[in-house]
């Protein structure tokens, strides 16, 4: 029976508890586990550093929505990716990423993983040819957001797995902005998806989290050894509330659509706007690819005003509806800059984002009331 979204993001890997019956798993708050003689592990529990039954639910849970087979819950998106770079990478080796990448994503491989000896190149994932002549014969990883944070570029990803497979690289799939009830990378042809399940996955912006699921059993054995031997492994309240996230994604994130879409209306119409960046646009350059490879074209939208960086700081000073901070994906409305928020790592590399951008993550308010909180910011 090949169930649905919203079926498998509240039961995959949450059965009712055999003792007493809960219908939510429970938050196993232990560190250790009582043996069955020396060796003798119940359900193969021994340290929760290895696992634990609350992460257990969650890693089942996103493995099952994402179509893998093997899902891994770290205490941060960053963590899941340093684990992942670790697994599958050695020293000299080389990765292709966007050239509008996350910030958080550059400063690892630009101050971390590159002192590591991991050589990487930013490059225009919808260029396939730019791509193709970046690839040597050390590039291990394809490195892919779609959407890009905060850009809203889009990559086609079957197309960049042929072609990373062609050379024998790996292709990896940040799926944060997306979220997996909108766009199934492994489906398309990925090898590996990231999540920072902090974002849409927990919804809520009340935990710090993150997640690889691996299409390759194999693979996903290399993994989960990197996340026990590195051990930035989530907590077990950390897990039981991203899990509660889950549950709701599906109807969470048709919301931030609706809502996206109608923002997106108002600023198009806006004089002080000189661009609005969001895939559903039929004017947005990667539009047919992702209304090729997503269901809906989700909750960010950017946008660029005639004012410079002294008016977008000003914008995002003015609103009050839309919560002036970092992050994004949770029920609430925000608004950054990200030239000096998010991606301010990023300044004076190849990945500096234009001073005059404003990114909005929109919430699931109701669109009346942030309609006006963005007229009157706005001016």
């Amino acid at each position: 029976m090949n169930e649905g979204f919203e079926t498998l993001a509240i039961h995959a890997g949450q059965e009712a508890d055999p003792q007493t019956g809960a219908v939510v798993p429970p938050i196993y708050a232990v560190s250790t586990y009582k043996q069955d003689g020396v060796g003798g592990l119940r359900s193969g529990y021994e340290y929760s550093r290895s696992a634990n039954p609350t992460r257990t639910a969650l890693e089942e849970a996103m493995a099952a929505v994402e179509g893998g087979v093997r899902g891994l819950a770290f205490a941060s998106g960053l963590a899941a990716e340093d684990a992942l770079l670790r697994a599958v990478c050695k020293p000299g080796d080389h990765v292709i990423i966007p050239n509008d990448a996350y910030g958080g994503t550059y400063r690892l491989f630009a101050k971390v993983n590159e002192r590591w000896g991991l050589h990487y190149d930013p490059v225009a994932l919808d260029d396939l040819s730019a791509v193709a002549a970046a690839i040597t014969q050390k590039t291990k990883i394809v490195w892919v957001e779609t959407p890009t944070n905060p850009l809203l570029g889009v990559s086609d990803i079957a197309a960049l797995a042929e072609l990373a497979h062609d050379c024998g690289a790996l292709l990896v799939v940040d799926n944060t902005f997306a979220s997996p009830y909108l766009q199934q990378p492994l489906a398309l042809g990925a090898d590996i998806v990231v999540h920072s399940t902090t974002k849409y996955v927990g919804g809520h912006s009340d935990v710090v989290g993150g997640a690889l699921v691996a299409k390759d059993p194999e693979l996903g054995e290399r993994l989960a050894y990197h996340q026990n031997a590195m051990g930035a492994v989530a907590g077990p309240f950390d897990a039981w509330l991203t899990l509660r996230g889950l549950k709701t994604l599906a109807v969470r994130m048709d919301r931030h659509c609706d809502n996206a879409e109608r923002v997106v209306d108002l600023l198009l119409a806006h004089p002080k706007v000189t661009s609005v960046l969001y895939p559903g646009l039929p004017e947005h350059p990667g539009h047919e690819v992702a209304a090729k490879q997503m269901k809906r074209f989700g909750g960010m939208v950017s946008f660029r005003v005639a004012g410079g960086e002294a008016e977008a700081v000003e914008i995002c000073n003015r609103a009050k509806l839309f919560t002036l901070g970092e992050s994004l994906g949770g029920v609430e409305s925000l608004i950054e800059h990200p030239g000096r928020m998010t991606h301010a790592s990023a300044a004076g590399s190849p990945l500096e984002v234009p001073g005059d951008l404003v990114r909005l993550s929109v919430g699931i308010e109701t669109v009346d009331d942030l309609l006006a909180d963005l007229t009157q910011a706005l001016g």
